[in-house]
């Protein structure tokens, strides 16, 4: 699975983007799927998301912790914003998910992404175009929940899934 992770790769991009191999030869051709069925979702369906808002500190497996922030910039669109370390006063990167036309999806350096299921505690993305994996955001609790990327085996890299545990940031007190 670590063989997935491109070195440097930013958070967010390797989130909502394509997913990449550590090796020096360029990323295997994803094998071809039928397109996904984008979930017709109403500004009123996103206050369902709104667990999701909040600073986070993610970890997984060969993973040094990361920072994000989630918040809504207004009733149809999430704003994303990796930071650079635990002070969280320095944002490197940001992304946003829009409602658009019932979809609600990111598009990310030609990349597109869009939800394909949302309910109370969960919501899952799947690639439109030049993306390969599939995110699910699974709430575990007010203060955690799961980031899971899966990617589907190729002709050159078999299937993978890679999860991230987020946690409030700072931990709440207590």
């Amino acid at each position: 699975i670590a063989a997935l992770v491109a070195a440097g790769c930013s958070h967010l991009k390797f989130h909502y983007g394509a997913g990449q191999t550590t090796s020096a030869s360029p990323t295997p051709a994803p094998t071809t799927r039928p397109a996904p069925t984008p979930k017709h979702i109403s500004a009123d369906d996103l206050k369902k998301l709104r667990w999701i808002e909040g600073t986070w500190r993610g970890t997984g497996v060969d993973q040094p912790p990361f920072f994000e922030r989630y918040h809504f910039e207004n009733p149809t669109t999430l704003f994303v914003e990796g930071l650079a370390d635990e002070k969280v006063d320095k944002v490197t990167e940001t992304s946003r998910f829009e409602l658009k036309d019932g979809e609600f999806g990111n598009n990310e350096n030609g990349s597109r992404s869009v939800a394909t299921a949302l309910d109370d505690n969960s919501i899952t993305f799947d690639p439109v175009f030049k993306a390969r994996n599939t995110f699910r955001f699974q709430k575990e609790s007010p203060d955690s929940w799961k980031a899971i990327l899966t990617w589907p085996a190729t002709d050159k890299a078999p299937a993978g899934q890679r999860i991230y545990n987020m946690e409030r940031w700072p931990p709440p007190k207590k």
